[in-house]
């Protein structure tokens, strides 16, 4: 299952946009407030519902009730009303948005503003889905929480959007039986060369086992080593492998940028064994490490597509704009290189002068 292209009519913040997505790899960048993270929840909230354990055969009103119970769970409107979602005008106004997959699978979703619990859906091509599944690795790490997370969601009411829970329920999945794939084994590599230790589940807790040095709980690492862990741990566990599709919202938080090339590098190895990967960045080094891909052809021998979005706000609209181009160097509105150029202007001007 791969990801073709998303349509948005009235969504939030956006008016009109049809997004073609590469089937690699595709880098999200933008100011703060311009949709980076919105794109990945729609994507996430009508493709989660169509993962694994998807029937075809479910009533209507059923299938209508999984949908919007997932878009409200990851969006958490006011009073979980759907129609808060509609793009905000005057009088009545409706949604329509939908993605279309490859094998010309296409899931269309639809409901007015006025709406609490009720969408139109519909989809097409629905019994090829097979067994693929989606995963969104949000800004906060997960892995030193699973413990207790899920049964507190289930039992209590908890202000987190619904991925938090999806995220802790893949997390608390035993390991696959067998032997590791070279796939695998290719991605751990990357992944254990950076935290130097493999990763332990014992009792729904988590350890980073280093040689010589023994067993650390999860709550005594840094936060980007936790975000590491969950990546390996869903390899091990077979979550992450070769028919998901996998959006990570803000990869570099909380990460030293000597971690990013490394990151880069085993997400650009999963995207070989298959892995389609959706990823916001407001970080120079990301985006620059995935560029270097894309310029020069001797670090990529496999061709993946790779391809870079900035949003943007129209200057005299206010409206959010997009632009998709193959290089981040042929962006023509990059807020990351904008701010790299503007502190390096304002370096020359102190040590020049005007």
């Amino acid at each position: 299952m791969k990801v073709t292209k998303l349509t948005l009519n009235n969504f939030m913040l956006f008016e009109n946009a049809e997004i073609n997505w590469a089937k690699n790899i595709n880098v999200i960048c933008g100011e703060n407030s311009t949709g980076k993270t919105t794109l990945l929840k729609v994507m996430y909230s009508v493709l989660k519902p169509l993962g694994k354990g998807y029937k075809e055969t479910a009533a209507k009103e059923i299938e209508e009730k999984i949908f919007v119970d997932k878009l409200q769970g990851v969006f958490r409107p006011d009073g979980m009303k759907i129609g808060r979602l509609v793009s905000r005008k005057q009088g009545s106004n409706r949604t329509d948005f939908s993605i279309m997959l490859n094998k010309k699978q296409q899931i269309s979703i639809g409901f007015g503003n006025r709406q609490e619990n009720h969408a139109d859906i519909r989809i097409e091509q629905a019994k090829s889905f097979g067994n693929s599944d989606v995963i969104y690795i949000p800004t906060k790490e997960m892995i030193s929480t699973t413990e207790h997370f899920t049964s507190l969601y289930e039992d209590y009411h908890i202000d987190f959007e619904e991925m938090y829970y999806d995220l802790a329920k893949l997390l608390d999945r035993p390991l696959s039986k067998g032997a590791n794939t070279n796939e695998q084994n290719e991605v751990l590599k990357s992944f254990e060369e950076i935290m130097k230790g493999q990763i332990v589940q014992r009792d729904k807790k988590f350890y980073l086992k280093i040689k010589g040095e023994g067993e650390f709980e999860m709550g005594l690492l840094s936060d980007g080593y936790r975000k590491l862990s969950m990546i390996v741990y869903m390899i091990l566990s077979g979550s992450l492998n070769k028919k998901t599709i996998l959006f990570w919202d803000e990869p570099e938080t909380n990460m030293n940028p000597k971690m990013i090339r490394p990151i880069v590098q085993a997400l650009a190895i999963l995207a070989k064994m298959g892995v389609q990967v959706f990823v916001t960045t407001h970080d120079y080094f990301v985006q620059q490490e995935f560029n270097m891909f894309t310029v020069y052809p001797e670090l990529n021998p496999e061709h993946l597509d790779i391809r870079f979005m900035s949003l943007y706000r129209d200057e005299q609209t206010n409206d959010v704009k997009f632009e998709l181009e193959a290089t981040a160097s042929d962006l023509k509105h990059n807020a990351i290189m904008q701010e790299f150029d503007a502190i390096y202007d304002r370096e020359q001007r102190i040590i020049y002068g005007d």
